[in-house]
C-alpha cells in the first residue's frame, strides 16, 4: 500500500506510479475523473464497461478491457489459513453473451420506470459481480460502476463522499449481503432483498450521513468553513466549476466559496481556467 503522501501526489497528478500498488491507484484516479466529470453522457453499454476497465489498468503490465480467459471462482481465506468457496461466477465462454444481456436488460428497465433506480442499480451491480467478467479489478469496477449509475439516477453523494470508504467501514455487511444474495443465483432463485438493505440502507445511507454532517459543522470553530471547502475541493475532479461546490456545501455562502478559492490561487493550488459567475477551476 503506497503511503499518504504518495496516494496524493498519484491523485495529484504530481507523479508517476512506481509499482504495481501506485499503478492502481493512477488507473482508478483517471476512472474516477472520467465519471465525476462525463456521467452524464456515458452510456451504459459492454464497450463502456470494457473501455473504464482498460483505463483503471493502463498503467498496470498487460493492461485491461478484455474479458477474463480462466475461471475465477470466489473464495475466502480465512485467519487460520484455511481457503472456503464463496461463489462460483459464470464460465468465460458465457461471459459476452451475460454482459451483452445484463445492460440490455437494464436499459429497458430503466426506461419502462417500473423498478425504482435506487433498487435497479444494486441489482445490477449483484448481477455484475456474480458474472465476475475479469480476471481482475471486478470488486473496484463494481464501486466505479455503482457511482456512476447513481450520479446517472441523480444521487451524486459519492461526488463528496467516497463510496469506498463507506463500503470498507461496512465490510462485514457488504461481504455477508453479496454471499447472500447470490446464493441461487445461476438458477434465478436468489433474494435481492439483502443485498438491497446493504446497498441502500447500509452504504448509501452512511453516505448521506457522512455529508450532512459535513455540510452541517456550525461555524463556532474560527476558520470551520474554510477548512470544508478546501477539504471539499480536494474530493473534486481535477476539473470542478464553481457549481460543484455550491451543491457540495449548500449551507456555505457564495461569497465564503470565492474567498477560500482565492486563496487556495494565491497559494498556488489550484488556478481558474474559466472567469464568470460560473467559473471552472483546476487543481494543481
Amino acid at each position: 500500500m503506497a503511503p499518504p503522501q504518495r496516494i496524493r501526489d498519484l491523485v495529484g497528478k504530481r507523479t508517476q506510479p512506481a509499482n504495481r500498488s501506485e499503478q492502481e491507484i493512477a488507473g482508478h484516479r483517471d476512472v474516477l475523473n472520467t465519471i465525476h466529470t462525463n456521467s452524464a453522457d456515458m452510456q451504459l453499454t459492454t464497450n463502456l464497461v470494457l473501455q473504464l476497465h482498460r483505463d483503471l489498468f493502463q498503467f498496470v503490465p498487460g493492461g485491461g478491457g478484455r474479458w477474463k480467459s480462466a475461471d475465477n471462482d470466489i473464495t475466502e481465506t480465512r485467519p487460520d489459513g484455511t481457503t472456503v468457496f464463496r461463489f462460483k461466477p459464470l464460465a468465460p465462454h458465457l461471459v459476452p453473451d451475460a454482459m451483452t444481456q445484463l445492460h440490455d436488460r437494464y436499459r429497458s428497465a430503466l426506461d419502462a420506470g417500473t423498478v425504482d433506480p435506487l433498487l435497479l442499480v444494486p441489482t445490477y451491480v449483484l448481477d455484475f459481480l456474480c458474472i465476475h467478467s475479469f480476471a481482475d479489478g471486478n470488486g473496484r469496477m463494481a464501486r466505479l460502476l455503482s457511482l456512476l449509475l447513481l450520479y446517472q439516477a441523480g444521487y451524486e453523494v459519492g461526488r463528496y463522499i467516497s463510496l469506498e470508504s463507506a463500503i470498507e467501514e461496512t465490510k462485514e455487511g457488504y461481504y455477508g449481503s453479496l454471499y447472500a444474495s447470490s446464493q441461487g443465483w445461476h438458477d434465478a432463485r436468489h433474494l435481492l432483498v439483502p443485498w438491497w438493505e446493504y446497498f441502500v440502507g447500509v452504504m448509501l445511507v452512511k453516505a448521506y450521513r457522512q455529508f450532512e454532517e459535513r455540510v452541517g459543522v456550525t461555524t463556532a470553530r474560527r476558520g470551520a468553513k474554510r477548512d470544508m471547502i478546501r477539504d471539499a475541493v480536494t474530493r473534486l475532479p481535477t476539473r470542478f466549476r464553481y457549481a460543484d461546490l455550491g451543491r457540495a456545501l449548500p449551507a456555505i455562502s457564495r461569497p465564503s466559496i470565492a474567498r477560500a478559492l482565492r486563496e487556495l490561487r494565491a497559494e498556488g493550488a489550484i488556478r481558474c481556467v474559466k472567469p464568470g459567475r460560473d467559473a471552472t477551476w483546476e487543481k494543481r
